[in-house]
């Protein structure tokens, strides 16, 4: 038997929480709506389509940063957690947007980003007043390297790099000491190891339940903890920095932070209240350890693993040829470790990746929607909840990128002045971006066939991606063979059937071709679903085809049918098998 078939044990739950077979829609704020014309989107923007999200039928609206911030990093730079950016609205805004998603039972989760605070944050103001000032411990100070002077390179106290292309460490000169920042040099690291960070932390979550919010999805938590002993990492061939994620991607007492919030934070509050952890780097053992029970801290983790089958190992922008093979693999290995401890989150674009057609597809108008259909249907039928992002569900591509100039995010401003100053064509490094920066996921939701696509700013603060006009709400909400329909089904497929939340998943063994099957099974049914994630047709191997044939109707498909011997490019489908034993199982 091939790895890929392995089984993983299927469990039967009674009164299961609403996650289990829940769809997450993410609102990137910046882009869904803007209500007043100043080319930024906002939280009244959003209200006006709340009736959207419920005809689509989701369950919970996960929201990009909206707290106050110099938007160094589009939000999650945060320079106060208690109260709503003026670009966006206002705490009565807020309010509103709760008890109107809540009018139509749907949940709002926050993002919560506490492993740094802006710069501007007034802690980190504090902290830099002076050595001793009691906020000074509330983050991550260090000398100068010995026998350096501070502020020149190679003074920095170890050679990590941030994740943004820069060193890890930023020199304070009036204080003469460096200060920790995993990302942006504005986005410094909190400590900790410091009981009161942990204190603020768990105090402000608990003021966001209190208004009404029903959970977080917490950025880079599993970097919440770093060594006391911070050591120089190991710099590999053409790297300016050391990676340091050895050292902080699962820190000594990050399981004892995230026990401890579940107690300060839950531990009396409703058990539906849901804890999602993005955790990148992260392993399966590491992620079942820490969402194994709800004491545990966190309910779910978005990793990374699938996401970098296409991308150069040690560059998540620099692009590689994908392999299904390899991306069914992946799939499995998690769908496998997580099935009886802990839950995996499935997702296949947001505000940090490129959109799902663009990048697991074929936007091409010949296969642009058929692909659409068939990705989401074989990554959203696995176990997990699904997070899908805002414009997924009409199927929008990526960005316009052309040059250096039209990419908005620090990220890929920093890679390519970082490329810059090794040399490096900037014409390649573009072609590079085009398809894996993050600005590609970030243009404005297309609402309609109108010159500003619906938003409600013919000047955005990033240009309408360009698109035919049936990539918008408008034009898809009247057909009902769109990306859109198909999408409102698939999420009512996931609510009504156990099979999908409960059921055991056996992938099975397709070999090298590109199409991703797998069987979903509890003791009274199995599902069979089959995928051609390619833009040619392919035969059918023989065991598929065996299940295949005895396959009842499609509950769902996508693309055209082919005949009983081969899959027509990007043709998708689920349907049932007779009995609890289908043919392939050992």
């Amino acid at each position: 038997m091939s790895d890929e078939a392995v089984v993983s044990d299927g469990l039967s739950r009674v009164d299961q929480p609403w996650w289990r077979s829940g769809t997450i829609y993410q609102i990137y704020p910046h882009s869904f709506a803007d209500s007043n014309g100043d080319g930024l989107g906002d939280l009244p923007g959003i209200l006006s389509h709340v009736d959207h999200l419920q005809w689509l039928g989701i369950d919970a609206v996960w929201l990009s940063p909206v707290y106050p911030s110099p938007q160094h990093d589009n939000g999650y730079d945060v320079s106060n957690y208690r109260d709503i950016d003026p670009r966006f609205g206002t705490l009565d805004d807020c309010d509103r947007l709760i008890a109107a998603l809540h009018e139509r039972g749907i949940r709002l989760i926050m993002d919560l980003v506490v492993n740094h605070t802006s710069s501007e944050h007034e802690w980190f103001i504090e902290a830099c007043a002076s050595r001793d000032n009691r906020y000074r411990d509330w983050y991550i100070w260090r000398d100068a390297r010995p026998g350096t002077v501070g502020g020149e390179p190679g003074a920095e106290p170890t050679n990590w790099g941030s994740y943004f292309s820069q060193p890890a460490w930023s020199w304070h000169e009036s204080t003469q000491q460096y200060y920790l920042h995993l990302y942006a040099s504005q986005q410094p690291d909190l400590n900790w190891q410091n009981p009161a960070v942990r204190d603020a932390v768990y105090e402000l979550m608990a003021w966001w339940l209190d208004r009404g919010v029903d959970g977080f999805r917490m950025d880079v938590v599993n970097l919440i903890s770093k060594p006391s002993d911070l050591v120089d990492g190991v710099v590999v061939a053409g790297a300016a920095f050391a990676d340091p994620s050895p050292f902080v991607r699962f820190g000594p007492r990050l399981p004892e932070y995230l026990a401890e919030m579940h107690e300060r934070v839950f531990t009396d509050r409703p058990a539906d209240l849901v804890r999602i952890g993005e955790t990148p780097g992260l392993t399966v053992e590491q992620a079942r350890r820490l969402t194994r029970t709800r004491e545990c801290g966190l309910d779910m983790v978005f990793q990374f693993e699938h996401m970098e089958i296409d991308r150069k190992p040690g560059d998540r922008l620099s692009p590689v040829a994908l392999s299904i093979p390899a991306l069914r693999g992946n799939l499995a290995l998690w769908q496998t470790a997580l099935a009886t401890e802990g839950w995996n989150s499935l997702y296949g674009n947001n505000h940090d990746q490129p959109r799902l057609v663009s990048r697991f597809g074929d936007p091409s108008p010949d296969h642009w929607s058929a692909s659409a259909k068939a990705v989401a249907l074989a990554l959203y039928l696995l176990q997990g909840t699904v997070s899908m992002f805002q414009g997924e569900e009409i199927g929008m591509i990526g960005a316009t990128l052309r040059t250096a100039a039209d990419f908005r995010d620090i990220r890929s401003v920093n890679y390519l002045r970082a490329a810059a100053a090794a040399g490096l064509d900037e014409t390649v490094v573009v072609e590079a971006l085009r398809l894996t920066a993050r600005d590609n996921a970030r243009t404005p939701v297309q609402w309609t066939t109108a010159p500003d696509a619906g938003f409600g700013s013919t000047d955005p603060w990033m240009p309408v991606a360009e698109h035919p006009p049936t990539i918008t709400v408008e034009a898809q909400r009247v057909d009902p063979d769109s990306v859109l329909h198909f999408y409102r089904a698939l999420i009512e497929l996931r609510r009504t059937h156990l099979v999908i939340a409960d059921g055991a998943t056996r992938m099975l063994d397709t070999g090298q071709t590109p199409i991703m099957a797998y069987l979903r099974e509890t003791v009274a049914e199995t599902m069979i679903v089959v995928a051609n994630l390619s833009s040619a047709s392919q035969p059918v191997p023989e065991l598929l085809g065996q299940n295949l044939r005895a396959a009842s109707t499609p509950l769902i498909q996508s693309g055209a049918y082919a005949g009983a011997n081969s899959l027509a490019p990007w043709q998708a489908f689920a349907a049932f098998l007779p009995g609890a034993t289908p043919k392939g199982a050992p």
